[in-house]
């Protein structure tokens, strides 16, 4: 493939050049007022518009010369995308070892300062170039004279030797490249996203699928980085709105967890703790809710419909329950159970044991409260000793 180099435009002849023999056209560039020409009035603008015209035609024509170069510039870079650049850099900067007066070529830095980029720019399509050049794709420099045209490799090549950015040689660089190769994507996307944060950021924000896709890399990256989940736990603690909506998901993640229990396992707990075989009526309408939620798209909000299985194999449950009266018994026993255990932990962790001064904490409400605990302990187990069987 070979790069075209652009053709000088045609040569515009000036007012001030002699007309030749052999061009009548420009015998009517200019008339002097009152001299008619060809039978035209005194006064006629007849000349001046046969030159405007003359004019526009050869205007259009190095115009259409011009936009012809464009698109044929455009095209080979199509087909050879960097090579093009690069085979202007190889020609034309000189190659180490050889000296100033050796070669027509100039340095790194006096083609950036003439191209008006940084000689790093330069030298990363210089090394690009070297790279190909030992893989035997493309001339050496010393092959090359300035204004050289060669066969190109084809564009898709040129990615595999192009380094856009001097950190993918660094470790984070390297990591990053490694990372990108495994998403299937060229390394130099994903370096460029990485050395520009602030246009990361702006995309995030302007974009709803931006945010999508770096939400879901963030998760991934969760799981494998400790101090992140530190870091992003903080964060949401922090934030009121975030703590909210962690709270209201939490929950509907909970509600979901409890009816998939049902479906899996054929077991469900009462609402007072005891696990109990769940009846095939409720097992299958367990079974309905859940089908439901598992169709919802992954950014949908399960919270309602969470709430809807929830309430409903609640109700389910609470039926089951009355309806078997060894059960409601078996109910009522654990839920007494369950508050006892809970009041004696609470009584226990209630001590003075650390308190040298009790007239320091003393309040009338207190000795209150406790006296009027020790009343409702006193009823329960004289009522507990009347329902105790006798020996």
């Amino acid at each position: 493939m070979t790069v075209e180099t652009a053709q000088p435009a045609p040569a515009v002849q000036s007012a001030d050049e002699t007309p030749g023999e052999g061009t009548p056209a420009d015998e009517a560039f200019w008339e002097e007022p009152g001299a008619p020409d060809d039978g035209a009035p005194a006064g006629s603008t007849h000349g001046i518009v046969a030159q405007a015209t003359a004019t526009d035609v050869v205007t259009q024509s190095a115009t259409t010369d011009v936009v012809a170069q464009d698109a044929r510039d455009f095209g080979a870079y199509v087909r050879a995308g960097g090579w093009a650049f690069a085979l202007k850099v190889a020609r034309s900067v000189r190659p180490g070892g050889e000296a100033a007066g050796e070669t027509a070529k100039i340095s790194a830095k006096e083609f950036a300062e003439l191209a008006g980029c940084s000689p790093e720019r330069v030298m990363r399509y210089y090394k690009a170039w070297d790279k190909a050049a030992d893989d035997g794709l493309v001339p050496y420099f010393e092959a090359l004279a300035p204004g050289q045209d060669v066969e190109l490799p084809d564009s898709d090549v040129w990615h595999s030797y192009y380094i856009s950015r001097s950190s993918a040689s660094s470790d984070r660089g390297t990591a990053i490249a490694a990372a990108a190769e495994a998403e299937g994507i060229r390394p130099t996307k994903a370096l460029e996203v990485a050395e520009n944060p602030t246009a990361l950021r702006a995309a995030i924000l302007a974009d709803p699928s931006t945010a999508k896709a770096a939400r879901a890399a963030l998760l991934d990256r969760l799981k494998e980085d400790p101090s992140l989940q530190t870091e992003l736990a903080r964060d949401i603690a922090r934030t009121d709105d975030l703590k909210k909506a962690v709270a209201t998901e939490t929950q509907a993640a909970s509600r979901i967890g409890y009816v998939r229990q049902i479906v899996e396992n054929g077991q469900v707990k009462t609402p007072a703790g005891q696990t109990i075989d769940a009846p095939a009526e409720l097992r299958a309408e367990a079974e309905r809710h859940l089908s439901l939620i598992d169709e919802l798209d992954e950014d949908e909000d399960t919270g309602e419909w969470a709430t809807d299985a929830y309430d409903t194999v609640k109700d389910l449950v609470a039926q089951t329950v009355q309806a078997n009266p060894e059960l409601r018994l078996q109910e009522r026993r654990t839920k007494f159970y369950s508050s006892l255990q809970k009041a004696t932990k609470v009584f226990e962790e209630l001590t003075f044991d650390d308190v040298d001064d009790l007239d320091t904490i003393y309040e009338d409400d207190m000795l209150q409260r406790l006296e009027e605990l020790q009343q409702a302990v006193s009823m329960c187990i004289t009522a507990l000793r009347k329902a105790a069987p006798t020996n």
